[in-house]
C-alpha cells in the first residue's frame, strides 16, 4: 500500500499543526473573541486529529491511549520518542 507521506513527513506535519494549535491556543487566552482565530483554532484541531489518525492508521500508535490493531503495535519500531523516528531541522534554511 503506497501512502502519500513517509512516517517522517507525516510526523513534520503533525507537529508544524499541533505547534500553530499551541500558539493559536496562547493567543485565544488574551483575545477569546476573535472569531477567525478560533475558526482557524478550531480547522487545525480537526486537522491534526485526522494526520494523527493517519499516521496511526499507517505506522502504529503515537501516544498512549491510541488505537492498536491485532497484533499489539506498540511492538513496532522505531517509536514516535525515539531518536530514529524523528526528523532533523534543517538549520541553514530554517525548515524542518
Amino acid at each position: 500500500m503506497k501512502y502519500e507521506m513517509n512516517r517522517k513527513d507525516l510526523l513534520k506535519e503533525i507537529t508544524v499543526v499541533d505547534f500553530s494549535i499551541i500558539d493559536l491556543h496562547l493567543y485565544l487566552n488574551t483575545h477569546p473573541n476573535d472569531v477567525n482565530a478560533l475558526k482557524m483554532y478550531n480547522s487545525l484541531v480537526m486537522q491534526l486529529k485526522a494526520l494523527k489518525q493517519k499516521y496511526e492508521k499507517c505506522y502504529g500508535p503515537l501516544t498512549y491511549g491510541s488505537y492498536s490493531a491485532c497484533p499489539w503495535q506498540w511492538m513496532n519500531e522505531p517509536w514516535p520518542w525515539e531518536y530514529e523516528a524523528n526528523f532533523k531541522l534543517d538549520r541553514d534554511r530554517g525548515e524542518m
